[in-house]
């Protein structure tokens, strides 16, 4: 069981707001996919296999039920089943999913997760739009170190076909696992790994030496002759266009391929280049999933992100102070004769919109302002100067106090509170 306390709920709720904010600058539409799906509907984007990764049960009209693995295929299965939507449609959302997975720093089975999607024509400004998103939600999050590697899965698949020389699917789909597998593990454990299926270790020690090449395309166009690979022009296109839209935390990286076998097209993942947590966020061209739900006529690209790892990110790089209620107030009574007229204060400053707490079990003045420590202001009420038609406010950042006039306090608390 996993309990979500108050400091990470909260800041948990800062990425979702600061998800929001983003989001409706690019102008996607928040919706909700359903939190449960029909297995089948989930192996359509992953295969039978995913069974082992999921939680799923047969429900009272023996149907088999999962709960949502991601937000990708719920919001696939609703826009291709939107037959007079306009296109293109820009989607995203945010919540909860489940993965029967091993539990790890930074993985859990429980967890958040964000999501954009756009469904409509396939071309290179979608994809670039989605990594705009990236790149801007990670600014607005204040996180640095962030880079994202870009590739193109058609590239790798025909440098697979033409080193293997096979057009063999189950082949071309192994290697891409080897491929992907070394952003994780070290270069001999997968040479070794693969050298006992009898793949030729010549052939591996090439994949896994280009699979590592990584920079701007002017740095890997000195490192390999770019006009033998397919779909370079792709990289090329898409990197102009996030040059034009200010994007500069980008480069290619041919090891990313995405383990999922429904990548089509361009792919990416986000890192924290200070942090060895793994990426942060995936996506890419899926293009094959809108065609299995049979809409020929639609393509699609997205990403999503781990809101945990995120947090990691911005616990390590002390991005703490988080809350929006800069001006919480602690409202204590000096007795138990002025607790009436505290909550009342307390009641009167939030209709202000002002957060505000007050002691609920008779405690001291002196214990109500240890349980004050974490807010900006306490509200004094006392006999002599509630007799005065005043209370004290204390700044409890610097200790210094005032006596501040109640009507005045009430009617414009934010001038009231402030030196």
């Amino acid at each position: 069981m996993r309990d979500i306390e108050h400091k990470e709920s909260a800041t948990i709720e800062y990425v979702r707001q600061k998800f929001i904010e983003t989001s409706n600058l690019f102008g996607f539409q928040f919706m909700e996919p359903s939190p449960i799906e029909l297995v089948s509907v989930i192996e359509t984007k992953s295969g039978p296999s995913i069974r082992n990764e999921i939680y799923y049960f047969t429900d009272k009209g023996d149907r088999e039920i999962a709960l949502r693995f991601d937000f990708t295929i719920g919001l696939t299965r609703y826009a291709t089943s939107q037959k007079s939507m306009r296109l293109p449609a820009k989607f995203c959302t945010f919540g909860g999913v489940w993965r029967y997975d091993e539990p790890q720093k930074g993985r859990y089975r429980f967890f958040h997760q964000w999501d954009v999607e756009i469904y409509g024509e396939p071309n290179t400004e979608s994809d670039a739009e989605i990594i705009d998103f990236t790149s801007k939600f990670f600014s607005n999050l204040k996180l640095e170190n962030i880079v994202i590697d870009v590739c193109d899965r058609g590239l790798v698949e025909s440098y697979v076909k033409n080193l293997f020389k096979t057009d063999l699917p189950d082949v071309i789909g192994d290697i891409l696992r080897a491929v992907d597998k070394i952003q994780k593990k070290r270069k001999q454990e997968i040479i070794q790994e693969y050298k006992e299926k009898g793949y030729s270790v010549p052939d591996l020690e090439q994949v896994l030496e280009f699979s590592q090449m990584k920079g701007t395309p002017q740095e890997i166009e000195k490192m390999i002759d770019t006009s033998q690979l397919k779909n370079w022009d792709k990289i090329l296109q898409l990197f102009e266009s996030l040059k034009n839209r200010g994007v500069e935390n980008v480069r290619v990286n041919f090891g990313i391929v995405r383990g999922l076998d429904y990548y089509s097209g361009i792919v990416f993942e986000v890192f924290d280049s200070s942090s060895d947590l793994g990426a942060l966020v995936g996506g890419g061209r899926y293009d094959t999933l809108t065609k299995a739900f049979g809409r020929d006529d639609m393509g699609a690209t997205g990403a999503a992100g781990g809101v945990e790892r995120i947090v990691n990110s911005l616990e390590k790089q002390g991005i703490t102070n988080l809350s929006n209620n800069e001006e919480h107030v602690w409202v204590a009574s000096v007795n138990d004769d002025m607790k009436k007229i505290a909550i009342n204060i307390a009641s009167a400053l939030r209709l202000k919109g002002i957060p505000s707490e007050v002691d609920l079990a008779g405690r001291s003045l002196r214990k109500q302002m240890d349980m004050a420590s974490n807010s900006k202001y306490v509200v004094i009420v006392a006999p002599k100067e509630y007799g005065e038609k005043s209370v004290l406010v204390r700044n409890m950042k610097d200790g210094s106090e005032k006596q501040v006039k109640l009507d005045s306090l009430l009617s414009d608390p934010l001038s009231s509170l402030q030196p």
